[in-house]
């Protein structure tokens, strides 16, 4: 958006936003600026600025003298600051849920327990004292000793999504501040009040200024970032477009990228799965958060037609009961989607697979919400006989729209999940364990599940999908978080008891005393 488009004044109940840059907030210089809607009534409810890359430069600056002192601050000290930071999330927490309902859209149950994984991500860096730990050898030869240092990066950037607003940029910078560097989050142009919130905790907490910023913005911003001489690291989070986008150009100036793109997570149901625990399982994991999570199941794949038919008439009428209401309607099963553009591509993909022959079970296209309002609002929507060359099952559908597709055992639905261009996320459902075990050894997927529905791993190991789900080789959550914002150095020293003889020696060195 190049300028305001209207005037906000005194008719319109609408905050100005910021930036947050070395400690303090920072009105946007530029003409440039996008409006916040709450998705539950289509209404503006912010406008935020967008930042130049000067204003970019400027936080990097702030970043670079603050990452100076940060990095020379004993580890123990940096865990301190984060466990009060993490105290004061847990005490914002309901204030934090009703800020994601009102600019994200789902409900307040759900909001809560993305915050709740975002406390995870501090506990887990909470570790780091025993991560940063290096090795150390004794007399390797000629009475010399090697340890390796761990040693932060510097500035690193985090640009975050608009679908979990405290999850994940959280998850993404708290080992990163914990290892010493200097972070800079550009959050979601969409979801921009959490990131602020979270700076004022960061603030509250006791970290040094510079040390965390927020800037704003859109593609300008996220460029001038990306490409900065003096950012060493890129971690996003986003879809698969932008995600390859991101690593291609940001590796071209020579950062260390680790980029989370899309997925089309497929649920196995084989023939002695507990039907009844699947149904139950799929329904919360397709359809939470209205289907915007990139590792929500977007397919179900029963096994055999005995199978299918049980399953889906079960599925269908579990569907059908679903709710979709606002952010703080507490009878909600989940709420909108983020934006009119993206209620429309969810429509444009539903519409597309009908033309193909998918035989639509559940409706959810028009809802019925109990209220006039012009909130991004679709139903839950389900399309059985969905082939592997329609349209809605190569891409990603990101929202309440999910499809059934029918297999004839377990090696076919192997084979089609790893002939997919995503790996994100996958699981069986199967009471066999050497159906489980080929299951596990042979798919060509990064996260996968046994009777779970959703295999997100806890905040202690390493999260990431494969192929075309994630770019560069680091993962997110984990102890991977630690190697990817550390390099290691590593140190031989020898002391003499003596001078020693003062014969040169031109072989190579060995391990020879």
């Amino acid at each position: 958006m190049n300028k305001l488009d209207h005037v906000v004044g005194e008719e319109k109940s609408v905050d100005r936003l910021y930036h947050f840059i070395d400690g303090a907030r920072s009105e946007g210089k530029n003409e440039r600026y996008g409006y916040v809607y709450n998705p539950s009534t289509g209404e503006e409810t912010a406008v935020c600025p967008y930042a130049t890359a000067e204003e970019v430069d400027v936080a990097v600056e702030a970043a670079e003298q603050a990452f100076k002192r940060w990095k020379s601050t004993p580890v123990a000290k940096r865990v301190e600051i984060l466990f009060e930071f993490k105290s004061l999330l847990v005490k914002a927490t309901e204030e934090l849920a009703v800020m994601i309902g009102q600019e994200n859209g789902k409900t307040i149950t759900d909001a809560k327990g993305e915050i709740s994984r975002a406390i995870e991500a501090v506990d887990f860096a909470m570790n780091a004292p025993h991560l940063l730990k290096g090795e150390h050898s004794s007399d390797v030869g000629g009475d010399i000793n090697a340890f390796s240092i761990k040693q932060p990066l510097g500035v690193v950037t985090c640009i975050a999504p608009f679908n979990f607003p405290v999850m994940v940029p959280v998850a993404m910078s708290t080992m990163a501040l914990a290892c010493g560097n200097s972070v800079i989050l550009k959050p979601s142009e969409r979801v921009p009040n959490s990131a602020l919130f979270i700076s004022e905790l960061w603030k509250k907490a006791g970290l040094p200024a510079g040390v965390w910023s927020v800037v704003n913005g859109d593609k300008e911003a996220v460029d001038a970032l990306i490409t900065h001489p003096n950012v060493m690291a890129v971690s996003f989070v986003g879809s698969t477009k932008v995600a390859e986008a991101i690593y291609e150009k940001a590796s071209r100036h020579h950062k260390r990228v680790a980029a989370f793109g899309g997925g089309k997570n497929h649920m196995i149901i084989m023939p002695d799965a507990d039907i009844d625990f699947a149904v139950t399982s799929f329904i919360g994991a397709a359809y939470g958060a209205a289907s915007q999570r990139c590792m929500a199941l977007s397919v179900a794949m029963p096994v055999g037609e005995k199978t299918a038919k049980v399953f889906v008439e079960k599925l269908k009428r579990r569907v059908e009961e679903l709710k979709v209401g606002s952010y703080d309607d507490e009878e909600a099963d989940f709420g909108p989607v983020i934006t009119q553009q993206a209620k429309d591509q969810v429509l444009k993909s539903i519409e597309g697979s009908l033309r193909e022959g998918a035989k639509l079970c559940v409706d959810g296209r028009d809802p019925d919400v109990g209220r006039t309002t012009n909130g991004y609002y679709l139903g839950a929507t389900l399309l059985d006989r969905v082939t592997p060359d329609m349209e809605i099952y190569r891409e990603e559908v990101f929202g309440p729209a999910r499809i059934v597709v029918h297999v004839n055992s377990l090696d076919e639905a192997i084979n089609l999940v790893n002939e997919h261009e995503y790996g994100n996320g996958v699981t069986i459902f199967t009471q066999s364990g050497p159906a489980a075990r080929k299951f596990t050894e042979e798919i060509e997927v990064g996260m996968v599940g046994v009777n779970v529905p959703i295999p997100i791993p806890v905040g202690y190991h390493n999260f990431g999908g494969w192929k075309r789900s994630k770019f560069g080789e680091s993962h997110m959550f984990g102890p991977d978080t630690v190697r990817f914002f550390t390099k290691i150095k590593t140190v031989s020293e020898r002391w003499p008891e003596s001078k020693g003889n003062n014969d040169v020696a031109f072989d190579f060195p060995s391990n020879r005393n």
